[in-house]
């Protein structure tokens, strides 16, 4: 089933992929952060289109919660990390078109917190990508 991208049905489809998958969870089993992916209006967007938030709490292994919020929601959570980058962008990620890593490097999505921690943990990183990878993306 497809459905759309950084959506409440898309991340708990990709909660659900998270929490049982066993590759994931050996390899994410020391990661402590919670993520909100911050999906931007691409460049040409009309005016007024607000960036989207897709949070998710991963805790050693694990998806513990999810959250859908549009930018400006005073319950849009402070995060240990924040990716951003346009939508066409993180979609290239979630297609395979788009290495993270390089998306990283080239500040294609752009990255808020402890960078340092997250070059640490560069599997627990890719194998999360490619757990979303996993989830059909509508439209």
């Amino acid at each position: 089933m497809a459905y759309p991208f950084a959506g409440e049905e898309w991340l708990k489809a990709v909660a659900e992929v998270l929490n049982t998958d066993e590759r994931y969870a050996d390899i994410a089993k020391n990661w402590e952060g919670d993520i909100l992916v911050l999906v931007e209006p691409d460049p040409g967007s009309p005016q007024g289109v607000k960036a989207a938030g897709a949070y998710l709490d991963l805790w050693h292994g694990k998806c513990r919660k999810t959250a859908a919020y549009l930018e400006g929601d005073p319950a849009m959570p402070k995060p240990a990390f924040t990716l951003r980058a346009p939508r066409n962008e993180l979609l290239r990620i979630m297609e395979g078109k788009l290495d993270p890593m390089q998306a990283m490097v080239t500040r294609k999505l752009k990255v808020e917190g402890n960078l340092a921690y997250m070059l640490r943990n560069v599997p627990t990183v890719l194998d999360f990508v490619r757990c979303c990878r996993r989830v059909e993306i509508a439209g």
